[in-house]
């Protein structure tokens, strides 16, 4: 088991290429004034979003005209993860950033200054999951318990994907341990699996079930396992730009809000995966049938609890973050 632990010098002096938008060639927002101009001008947003299924909803509610009526301009752009998010959000190159927990877990550990202000999406907490392990057909695992002794993949080390997995394991019986973990980008992982330099994965949807459909092996759901219902992705800030911009910070929650709640209502789907067509260029087939999460800007701090004392446990994290500090819900 590989056991991460994160220091300052690295989070501050890695560097995040955020390239590739999504959605517009907007320049950085610190050339904007808040809120709506009286021109009627625009404020240029830019939010750093990992490019899989989940992100649809932002997609949506951009093209929905949700952000503009807010006075919003917004550019998504790719990042592999939350943590890569960090240096980001510090320099002052993004404005926010959705990703998984443990960017701002280890970021609040470090006293960074990077706060949630919001949830974005969670898991289910029956039925059919939005991300699971699965592994290779010919690996011969079958259940959780045997991914001891096997090579498995995650798309960030240290995070929330290694660790519910490490807990599946032991509940199964398995020694989590011997959990081998790598460190694979999602769309990667199928040609990693083919070629057998990995034993089993954790990915999202759509790839959950396009490995399935080529014949790939379903072994659990470990956010289901462990912490049912787990909050998969939250909406992070730094806490110094959210006091000293109130505007911007108003405008884009209550976005964010509407945007979430128009893509969980049934009425909001079409659009949503029409969304993932437009920016995944998935098979329609594929795009129409993934699972998608439970979209809503409420964070349920319980479940983050549960998880950061997990990471706790297996010692990805050294001590609790502080969540009285960490979690400022808009």
């Amino acid at each position: 088991m590989k056991r991460i632990a994160v220091a300052l010098g690295v989070i501050v002096s890695t560097v995040i290429a955020l390239a590739g938008c999504t959605n517009s060639d907007a320049s950085p927002s610190g050339q904007a004034s808040p809120g709506q101009a009286s021109s009627g001008e625009l404020r240029q947003v830019r939010v750093a979003a990992l490019p899989i299924t989940e992100t649809a909803a932002l997609w949506g509610g951009i093209k929905a005209g949700i952000f503009e009526k807010h006075g919003l301009k917004v550019e998504v752009l790719p990042a592999q993860g939350g943590a890569q998010a960090i240096p980001a959000l510090i320099n002052g190159d993004i404005d926010f950033a959705i990703g998984q927990p443990f960017g701002p877990f280890r970021a609040d550990l470090q006293d960074l200054g990077v706060v949630m202000i919001g949830n974005y999406a969670s898991s289910y907490a029956e039925g059919d999951d939005i991300n699971a392990v699965v592994a290779s057909a010919k690996s011969g695992i079958r259940r959780p318990a045997d991914l001891a002794g096997h090579k498995v993949s995650v798309n960030s080390l240290g995070a929330a994907g290694d660790v519910t997995i490490m807990a599946a394991v032991e509940k199964d019986g398995g020694d989590p341990s011997k959990v081998e973990f790598v460190e694979v980008a999602f769309p990667d992982v199928p040609a990693q699996l083919e070629a057998g330099n990995i034993d089993a994965a954790w990915v999202p949807e759509p790839f959950v079930t396009q490995l399935r459909d080529r014949g790939d092996t379903f072994i659990v759901a470990p956010y289901q396992a462990v912490v049912p219902g787990l909050t998969t992705l939250t909406t992070i800030m730094t806490k110094a730009r959210m006091d000293s911009d109130s505007d911007l910070v108003a405008n884009f929650s209550a976005a964010m809000k509407e945007t979430l709640q128009w893509a969980q209502d049934p009425a909001g789907e079409k659009d949503v995966r029409q969304a993932i067509k437009d920016n995944l260029k998935l098979p329609e087939a594929v795009a129409d049938s993934v699972k998608l999460p439970i979209f809503s800007w409420e964070l349920d701090r319980a479940s983050q609890e549960k998880l950061a004392e997990l990471a706790v446990k297996y010692g990805v994290l050294t001590k609790l973050p502080d969540f009285d500090r960490l979690i400022q819900q808009q």
